[in-house]
């Protein structure tokens, strides 16, 4: 990248002082991801979420073609805008081009904590393996990313109409602890359940942040907290999957046809889900971003502890 990455002073300072910060991708804060005024609603519940759990919120964005880490909130407007959307393999032609904003996905945004030292990043759902990945290698670059930078991903899991089980097994593939946030289950996004076992699970941060720490150790990446949506707001997954497959259809995506749809796919659906639903998955999804945020928020606050308790015993 040909431009440096510029970090907040709140968060230059955080960091620097070794208290808690979490990293947030743009991209469902943008047009791109809730329709307005939800996409507002879920920055200033997360934020809030972040807050009260002690966490500095570290939102990842594109402005003005600079990589900013930490963005103000004069821009909110802006970030609850319009937007092109910003892979990791888009951050130095979005720089190089001067891009007014591009909306940072969990590629570009794991990639910038990693940069920064951030070592947690709360969002909604990841990237994954497409259905028919065997004939087209549709393979989401949120995956090699996860397990490339040494961050802690909290995430809903992935939506109901990618292929689960092969994006936990690519993960798994990819030397990434996979765990459970007090569940055995792989969460797909809107609802709690999605068949797909686990090998691990964890009931509270400072576990988390003991096997984070742990496998940084060995050198290792990536981590995934995969937290299922709450409760109150999740959608029986059988229901989900008849409107996942109404919405396939109504968008041109046979259920056997997934792959040829491409990136265009993921938009197209969540947009028909939610008026198949009644906005049901839009309730879902704000629940799930403000629930994922707090639970990050304790982590960071774990590893924040044990990186102070370490460097006062090794004083």
């Amino acid at each position: 990248m040909n431009r440096s990455i510029v970090c907040s002073p709140d968060v230059v300072r955080a960091r620097d002082d070794k208290r808690p910060v979490v990293a947030l991708e743009s991209t469902i804060f943008s047009e791109l991801g809730l329709p307005s005024p939800h996409n507002r609603e879920a920055l200033e519940r997360v934020q809030a979420a972040l807050a009260a759990a002690g966490a500095l919120p570290a939102l990842t964005a594109v402005v003005d073609g600079t990589i900013r880490c930490g963005v103000e909130g004069e821009l909110f407007d802006r970030i609850c805008g319009p937007a092109r959307k910003v892979a990791y393999r888009d951050l130095s032609v979005a720089t190089a081009h001067g891009w007014a904003y591009g909306a940072t996905t969990v590629s570009a945004t794991v990639a910038i904590a990693g940069r920064c030292g951030i070592s947690v990043f709360a969002t909604g759902g990841i990237g994954g393996v497409h259905r028919g990945a065997e004939r087209t290698g549709d393979v989401s670059a949120d995956l090699d990313a996860i397990a490339r930078w040494p961050v802690v991903t909290v995430t809903a899991g992935a939506k109901v109409f990618l292929d689960l089980a092969r994006t936990v097994e690519y993960l798994e593939t990819r030397s990434v602890p996979v765990m459970g946030w007090r569940c055995d289950e792989f969460p797909a996004f809107h609802t709690r359940s999605s068949g797909v076992a686990l090998a691990h699970s964890v009931e509270e941060a400072e576990e988390v942040a003991a096997v984070a720490r742990n496998h940084w150790a060995l050198g290792g990446g990536g981590v995934v907290v995969a937290c299922p949506v709450p409760e109150a707001e999740a959608i029986d997954r059988d229901e989900l999957e008849q409107w996942v497959d109404q919405a396939l259809a109504d968008t041109g995506f046979a259920p056997s046809e997934v792959e040829r749809g491409g990136a265009d796919v993921t938009p197209a659906v969540l947009r028909r889900l939610s008026e198949l639903s009644g906005g049901r998955t839009v309730h879902a999804n704000l629940a799930l971003a403000e629930h994922n945020a707090s639970v990050a928020a304790d982590i960071a606050v774990a590893l924040a502890g044990t990186t102070t308790d370490r460097a006062s015993a090794e004083g």
